[in-house]
Parts: C-alpha cells; structure tokens; sequence
C-alpha cells in the first residue's frame, strides 16, 4: 500500500534582513577561543625549548602551559552567549 504525500500544515520559514539570527557562540566565545589556542602554541614552543631533555621548563610547565590553554579552550566552548537587552535589537 502506498503512502499519500501530505504537505506541511505551514510553510518553512525563512529569514529575512529584518530578522536577527541568534549564534550558538558569541565573539567572547571565540576571542577566549583564540586566546587559547595562542596559549597551547606557547606550552607547545616552551616544551620545544633547549637542548637539555629533563629541564624542568619542559617536563613541568610546558605541560601545565598546555594543559590550561585546553581548559581555557573547554570553558570557551562551554560559556554561554551573553543575553542582554541590546543584543537582542
């Protein structure tokens, strides 16, 4: 037994100029975002560092460098869009 097509009771709505279209992140969201990934590059650079393999910069801080810039980049990801009343017009 075929099915009978039916249409959608209303049409697709479509946005227009006059509307405004909410992100899922906001430009803090991706400023932090950055901000991270410019962090886990210095913990990558400083790990890198001199010729001394057990130097305490890269066995201790270099990891801790990289290890933050990655919870900066979760808490990033995690923060929500401000909602102010001025956003919204």
């Amino acid at each position: 037994m075929a099915q009978k097509y039916t249409r959608p009771a209303t049409a697709a709505k479509t946005t227009t100029d006059n509307e405004h279209v909410n992100f899922l992140y906001d430009k803090s969201n991706y400023t932090i975002l950055g901000i991270s990934v410019l962090i886990v590059a210095i913990g990558f650079v400083i790990m890198t560092g001199t010729t001394d393999i057990y130097s305490t910069a890269k066995i201790v801080i270099a990891p801790i460098v990289v290890l933050a810039g990655f919870g900066l980049g979760f808490y990033a990801l995690l923060k929500k869009p401000s909602t102010k009343a001025e956003d919204k017009a």
